[in-house]
C-alpha cells in the first residue's frame, strides 16, 4: 500500500512539474488535492541529476535490438560492453523503465505427420540425454506449421500454410540447416537433410539424426540418406514430445518472438521473418546456457 501510494504521489508531483508552466502552483495543488510539503520533496527528488541515465539509454537500446531480452541477458550485454554492473541492478532499472517481458506462453503444437508405421521405427538413441560434448554429434529434426492469409480471386482472405523443416545441433542448438515450403511432403525435409549431412560431415565422431515417428522419417528414401552416411537414426517414442524437448523448445522460442500475436499477409513475407528470425537466432541471440553466447559464438569459442 506504502509502494501503490508512493508512486502515486510520484506521478502526481511530476504532473504539476510539467504543468507549471502554464499554471499557478497554488491552482494545481488544489485542483490535485496535493500537499504543498509532499509536492516539494518530491520536486528536489525529481530535480535530481539521474546518475543511471547513461545505463539506461543503452539498455533501451539493447531492448530495441533484441525486444525480447529480459534483465538476466540485458545484464550479460552490458558486461560484454565493459560494464561492471550486476543483474539486480539492470532488474530495478528494467522496471523503472516499464520494459519487463512478458512470461513466456508456450501453446500446443497442433501438426503432427505421424500416419502410423509405414516403414523403419528406429530405436530412441538418445533417451533425452541432451547434454553433448561436440558439435555436429547429435542432430535433431521436427516440421511444424505456420498460418498466414492471402487474398483469393473474389478477394477475399483464405488461411494458408506454411511448414518449416529445421535441423538443430543439439551441442548448442545451432540450426544447421531448415526448408520453407507450402506443402508437408518429402522433398522439403530431404532437402534440408542432405544440408545438415553435409554440415556434420566436418566431425570424425559418431551422428545420431533424432526425430519424432512421422512418415516421412520412416520412408526409404529418407533412411537410406543416414545409412549410406553412416549416420545413426534415433526416434522419441511415440506421442512423447519431451523426448524431442532441444526442438520443441526452438519452435516455442521462435513462434513466441515473431510469431504469436502477429499476422501475416503472404507466402513470402512470413517466409522471410522465418529466415531473418534463424539468422538472428544463430548469430546473434545469447542463450544463458551457452554463457551468455550465440550458438555460432559458444561453437567458434569452444574450436579455439
Amino acid at each position: 500500500m506504502v509502494s501503490n501510494d508512493r508512486c502515486r504521489n510520484k506521478t502526481i508531483a511530476e504532473t504539476i512539474k510539467v504543468l507549471r508552466s502554464k499554471y499557478k502552483l497554488k491552482d494545481l495543488l488544489i485542483y490535485f488535492n496535493f500537499p504543498k510539503s509532499t509536492y516539494m520533496y518530491w520536486q528536489k527528488w525529481l530535480d535530481k541529476p539521474n546518475k543511471d541515465k547513461e545505463i539506461e539509454s543503452k539498455i533501451l537500446k539493447i531492448r530495441k535490438e533484441n525486444p525480447n531480452y529480459g534483465y538476466r541477458r540485458i545484464t550479460a550485454m552490458l558486461k560484454r560492453s565493459g560494464l561492471t554492473i550486476n543483474k539486480k541492478k539492470v532488474q530495478r532499472l528494467v522496471q523503472k523503465l516499464k520494459i519487463q517481458v512478458k512470461d513466456f506462453s508456450r501453446k500446443t503444437r497442433k501438426y503432427s505427420s505421424y500416419k502410423g508405421k509405414i516403414g523403419k521405427i528406429a530405436d530412441n538413441k538418445i533417451k533425452r540425454n541432451f547434454k553433448v560434448e561436440k558439435p555436429y554429434t547429435q542432430i535433431t529434426t521436427d516440421t511444424t506449421e505456420f498460418k498466414y492469409f492471402e487474398k483469393d480471386k473474389s478477394v477475399n482472405y483464405q488461411i494458408k500454410k506454411l511448414y518449416l523443416n529445421p535441423y538443430l545441433d543439439m551441442y548448442n542448438s545451432e540450426i544447421l540447416s531448415y526448408e520453407i515450403s507450402k506443402q508437408p511432403t518429402l522433398e522439403p525435409i530431404l532437402k534440408a537433410l542432405g544440408k545438415a549431412i553435409k554440415v556434420t560431415n566436418k566431425t570424425e565422431e559418431e551422428r545420431i539424426f533424432h526425430s519424432d515417428q512421422g512418415w516421412t522419417y520412416q520412408v526409404k528414401q529418407y533412411t537410406s540418406k543416414l545409412e549410406e552416411n553412416d549416420i545413426t537414426q534415433s526416434m522419441s517414442r511415440k506421442g512423447n514430445c519431451l523426448d524431442n524437448s532441444p526442438m520443441e523448445n526452438f519452435f516455442g522460442i521462435l513462434k513466441q518472438e515473431i510469431y504469436y500475436g502477429n499476422k501475416f499477409y503472404s507466402y513470402e513475407h512470413l517466409k522471410q521473418t522465418i529466415e531473418d528470425y534463424i539468422k538472428y537466432y544463430n548469430e546473434e541471440r545469447i542463450k544463458e546456457k551457452l554463457g551468455y553466447l550465440s550458438p555460432v559464438e559458444y561453437r567458434k569459442k569452444n574450436a579455439a
